[in-house]
């Protein structure tokens, strides 16, 4: 399910009332990205030359957790152990300029400040070399320990637990946890939460075990880490929510969970909760899909935001979808990135890009109607967006002032296709359209026709593209029944999905005969039913 636009807002709103304190104790990391143009190989290597054009700087890891905890509205502690290097210097600036309070840092002498150094050729990292602190000492444990009890506490580390700070600092309300293997000493620190324990205690670690004994309110497993927990794969794909739903309490008794939220990428989350009987009634979220090439940290900025939610009270299930209309809009930019509480409710209640289900899209289009909106509406399968595609789609959104979209879910397209399409999974083709500038709202349809959907928000614009006429189509006596009108626009015959498909084949075909095997691979002959027929969307 996507976020609620109103959700989001009314927790924004009480983060930013409350301004909750957030200590994020974990292994800091400071990332770099030398960003130019590889226009070509070196000659002393088979490697690209990369021209410089700016290198960025940004809190990575932990860092990057406490500073989209901060730019989310919360109060924000910063414990970990750094260098006393040049790189823990420009990192502590760097916290400090995103308003995260570095007091409770611990700069041990001659240590090394853990970074991670990306170049990037075009809209690719073509190397990147890490640089790792070594593992702390007794020493530089027990200091972390002491810094975190007294970030907790709201003290300033080395002053009496009974002394509050200077500026009056309150009790934290949340503590999130951020253990990436690189020095975070769990037996030393849970004694200290455990003493005093906030209201919300979150972890994000890469070995959950270790944590057990602190029973968190929530962790936040990545499908690696779920599957390293349960000692199996999950499989691929959408079906590996099953297999997590299956394990629920296993998951939790190894945890020692109250609640595990596994991110699965692009397949969105699964929450498991310690008070879910049924599978049927488990939250799951859908994330916007994304390019793969380069880090973004959405994994931060979805503990962070999950965190900073449960810390004003937010139940879980309304703390996951927010957390993940967060990381859905720091995975649209290249690198480590953040994500502001102003560009999170942009991001929800901007409609070109969000794709809804049908009861937001039902009040998105009441709100546009009572403001004098004309509603357009065309729907298709839309597998391989292309030319045609966008001619139509901009014509169609200039026919009125709010374009919808109405996709066919997978198992419609191959009911209307034939069992090789759909190309492109639902997910990925309303990521697609939503980002098209033309588009506003974005929503996915089971039926074989969009009639049931026409028929609860009668669109006074009924759009259709291809080799139809009115009296072609069952929707038009819906439509103007209504009071709507119907429009065909233009045809663009060799732009046509069936056709895209079609030359891809028929090519794959030549060159294997080419090739001199004499045949075409399986499935591809022109005359396959799968890729001819109309030239509908």
């Amino acid at each position: 399910m996507t976020a609620d636009v109103r959700m989001v807002r009314r927790v924004v709103d009480t983060i930013a009332a409350r301004q909750p304190v957030v200590v994020v104790v974990g292994d800091v990391i400071l990332d770099r990205w030398t960003v130019g143009a590889a226009e070509r190989v070196s000659r002393e290597a088979p490697a690209p030359v990369v021209r410089v054009t700016e290198t960025i700087a940004v809190p990575g890891g932990a860092a990057n957790t406490a500073v989209n905890a901060r730019a989310l509205g919360a109060d924000v502690r910063m414990v970990a152990l750094i260098g006393d290097d040049e790189t823990g210097r420009v990192l502590r600036d760097r916290l400090e300029a995103a308003g995260v309070d570095t007091r409770w840092l611990v700069a041990v002498p001659g240590a090394t400040t853990t970074s991670k150094d990306r170049i990037v050729g075009g809209d690719r990292v073509v190397v990147r070399v890490d640089d790792l602190a070594g593992p702390p000492s007794a020493a530089d444990t027990a200091l972390l320990a002491e810094a975190t009890a007294a970030a907790v506490q709201g003290r300033f580390p080395g002053t009496p637990d009974t002394i509050a700070a200077a500026d009056g600092a309150a009790a934290a309300d949340a503590v999130v946890v951020c253990d990436y293997d690189l020095g975070v000493d769990a037996a030393a620190i849970v004694p200290v939460l455990e003493r005093d324990r906030p209201t919300t205690v979150v972890v994000d670690a890469h070995d959950l075990g270790r944590w057990r004994a602190l029973q968190p309110d929530l962790v936040t497993p990545n499908a690696g880490e779920a599957a390293a927990l349960l000692g199996r794969d999950l499989g691929q794909g959408a079906g590996r929510a099953e297999t997590v739903v299956a394990a629920r309490e296993e998951v939790l008794t190894v945890t020692g969970a109250r609640n595990a939220v596994v991110t699965l990428d692009r397949n969105g989350t699964v929450l498991l909760e310690d008070t879910t009987a049924l599978a049927s009634d488990v939250h799951r979220t859908r994330a916007t899909p994304a390019s793969e090439q380069q880090a973004s940290g959405a994994g931060d900025t979805f503990c962070a935001a999950a965190s900073v939610a449960l810390a004003v009270g937010t139940p879980v299930r309304e703390a996951v979808s927010f957390a993940q209309a967060a990381a859905d809009v720091v995975v649209r930019e290249a690198g480590t990135s953040v994500c502001t509480a102003e560009a999170l409710v942009a991001s929800v209640s901007a409609p070109a890009e969000t794709v809804v289900d049908h009861d937001q899209l039902a009040d998105a289009v009441e709100e546009a109607r009572r403001a004098g909106r004309r509603i357009v509406f065309t729907n298709g399968c839309f597998d391989v967006v292309h030319r045609g595609h966008t001619t139509y789609l901009r014509q169609a959104s200039e026919l009125g002032d709010l374009l919808v979209v109405a996709l066919n879910d997978d198992d419609s397209v191959r009911r209307l296709k034939g069992p090789e399409r759909p190309i492109n999974t639902a997910e990925d083709r309303a990521g697609v359209l939503a980002a098209l500038a033309c588009v506003d709202l974005v929503t996915v349809f089971a039926t074989d026709t969009p009639i049931p959907l026409i028929e609860r928000i009668r669109p006074d614009v009924y759009v259709k593209g291809g080799d139809y006429s009115p009296e072609m189509l069952s929707e038009t006596e819906v439509v103007r029944a209504h009071g709507g009108e119907v429009v065909m626009v233009d045809y663009v015959a060799e732009h046509s999905t069936s056709a895209v498909v079609r030359r891809i084949r028929e090519t794959a075909a030549g060159n294997g005969r080419a090739a001199g095997n004499g045949t075409a691979p399986a499935g591809a002959t022109p005359t396959d039913p799968a890729v001819t027929g109309p030239g509908e969307p």
